[in-house]
């Protein structure tokens, strides 16, 4: 089975996608909508895509794409994450002079900095893709910060472990699967499904958005996160996210019957069991 990544082999992605489909093909993709374009052309059975982090938060541009393309949300899973500082073998860490890494795990890595002023930290497209660049160069005054699985993939060297400054760091990551509506979607919901990922936007009059979740709280059903975005094209419009506990049954069901009486319109992302 192929399953699109964005980002390089050996990239928390990667290693994701192996966990949660071991016998998998992963397919590296350079952006996170050619992720998106793979999965709806069908070149890849599904994708397996970082949605939120527990330090850094939701990962904005996957957010707006599960709302904008035709996916449905199969699975979740929460993968620790540990950052390395990784180069070509033969370099020391006094030799280096600057780092290149995501934004978000270079964010993640302040205390690093901040015990090494010499070292500079440079943004860079992937984690992943970040040691790759430093090998196939052989840069001797740079590394990379990634996971294990990105040195053993490059042969790099790791010059230092575990170098984020919170040991909890996870990030959450959804697989995801081409939808042909909603008779499809409800075929793609897995055995055990207890939890649903919904988007809606909230008509613009005095207690809409008390009234949209009002319709958990009457039946008794849990939110485990809300989150607002900006509506693309739309400007000071908003989409809300809502993660609830609750699978294909009937309190859901009503809830969401209820909601699309009150809201402007609502889309269910996925139905799947809680990782």
């Amino acid at each position: 089975m192929k399953i699109a990544i964005q980002g390089e082999l050996g990239s928390f992605s990667h290693e994701a996608a192996e966990r949660m489909l071991p016998r998998c093909t992963v397919v590296p993709c350079a952006r996170s909508v050619e992720v998106f374009d793979r999965v709806e052309h069908g070149s890849v059975a599904a994708a397996v895509i970082p949605i939120e982090n527990s330090l850094a938060g939701t990962v904005a541009e996957h957010a707006d794409l599960l709302v904008e393309r035709a996916v449905f949300i199969q699975a979740e899973f929460h993968l620790r994450i540990v950052h390395n500082v990784i180069a070509a073998p033969g370099v020391k860490l006094n030799s280096l002079r600057r780092v290149l890494s995501h934004s978000v795990a270079l964010d993640q890595c302040r205390e690093f900095f901040r015990r090494h002023p010499r070292i500079e930290a440079f943004p860079f497209y992937d984690t992943a893709g970040s040691v790759k660049h430093v090998i196939a160069n052989k840069l001797t005054d740079a590394a990379g910060i990634a996971g294990r699985q990105a040195a053993r993939q490059y042969s790099g060297k790791l010059l230092q472990t575990s170098v984020e400054d919170d040991k909890r760091n996870f990030t959450r990551f959804f697989l995801i699967r081409k939808v042909r509506g909603t008779a499809h979607a409800k075929r793609l919901i897995p055995r055990g499904a207890n939890k649903t990922s919904i988007a809606f936007k909230v008509k613009n009059l005095p207690g809409a958005l008390f009234k949209s979740l009002s319709v958990f709280a009457l039946r008794d059903i849990s939110l485990s996160k809300i989150e607002s975005r900006p509506m693309r094209g739309r400007p000071w419009e908003y989409v809300f996210y809502v993660d609830f506990l609750g699978g294909d049954d009937e309190p859901a069901r009503n809830a969401l019957r209820h909601l699309g009486e009150v809201a402007e319109f609502v889309k269910v992302l996925g139905i799947y069991p809680a990782a």
